[in-house]
C-alpha cells in the first residue's frame, strides 16, 4: 500500500509540474494498480479516474497509464483514455456498481465495470489490456450477464480480440482478430461479438 501511495503522489507531482492544465485532481482517482507493463523491471502505474464534475458523458471513468522512463525513472503519461468505462464514481454511489483496475502477473491490466445492484439485468464486463509495440491495446473482452428473475437466461462471453478466438456459453463463435488501442476502443466492438446472449 505504501508503494501505491508513493506512486500516486509522485504521479501527481509530475503531472502538476509538467501539465498544470491537465493535472488529475486527487479526489477524482477511484482506483489504481501498479505493475511492470512494459517489462523493463520498473513499477508502472494505471489509474481509473472520474470525469470532471461537469462532464455529462455516459461513461464517466477514464483510464490513464503511466510508464517510467528516462534517466530519472519518473512516471510519464503513456495513455490518456477519458470516458472509457461506466460505473459509480463516488463514495455515495450505488454498491455493486464500482469499477476496478488490477495488475495481472503476466504484465497485463484488467479493467472491470459492473452492475450487480439495480434492476433484474446484472452484468460484469472486463477489458484486458496488454502492452504491444509501444501501445496499450485491448487484448480481451469478457462479458457475463444474468437475469435475477430468470436465472437460466444469463450468458457469458469471452473474446480474445488479438486472435479473434471467442466463445459464448462455452461454444465457439465467429469473430475477427483486431488490434485496437485502448484510446480507440468502444464497447460496441465487444458487444457486436457477444450480442445479447441469444
Amino acid at each position: 500500500m505504501k508503494l501505491l501511495t508513493y506512486a500516486v503522489f509522485a504521479l501527481l507531482s509530475v503531472a502538476t509540474t509538467a501539465h498544470a492544465g491537465d493535472a488529475i485532481a486527487p479526489d477524482r482517482i477511484i482506483d489504481a494498480a501498479i505493475g511492470d507493463w512494459n517489462k523493463d523491471g520498473k513499477p508502472d502505474l494505471a489509474l481509473l479516474v472520474a470525469s470532471a464534475p461537469d462532464d455529462q458523458a455516459d461513461n464517466p471513468i477514464g483510464i490513464y497509464i503511466y510508464l517510467r522512463g528516462g534517466e530519472h525513472a519518473l512516471l510519464n503519461l503513456a495513455v490518456s483514455a477519458p470516458n472509457k468505462i461506466w460505473g459509480s464514481v463516488g463514495p455515495d454511489g450505488m454498491v455493486g456498481q464500482e469499477p476496478s483496475i488490477a495488475a495481472l502477473p503476466n504484465g497485463s491490466i484488467t479493467v472491470t465495470s459492473q452492475n450487480d445492484s439495480v434492476g433484474r439485468d446484472r452484468w460484469e464486463q472486463t477489458l484486458t489490456l496488454a502492452y504491444r509495440n509501444n501501445s496499450f491495446v485491448v487484448a480481451g473482452y469478457t462479458y457475463v450477464s444474468r437475469d435475477t428473475l430468470e436465472p437460466d437466461s444469463g450468458y457469458n462471453c469471452d473474446y480474445n480480440v488479438l486472435t479473434g478466438k471467442a466463445t459464448k456459453n462455452g461454444k465457439d463463435i465467429k469473430a475477427d482478430a483486431k488490434t485496437v488501442k485502448i484510446e480507440d476502443w468502444q464497447d460496441d466492438f465487444g458487444q457486436k461479438i457477444c450480442g445479447d446472449g441469444q
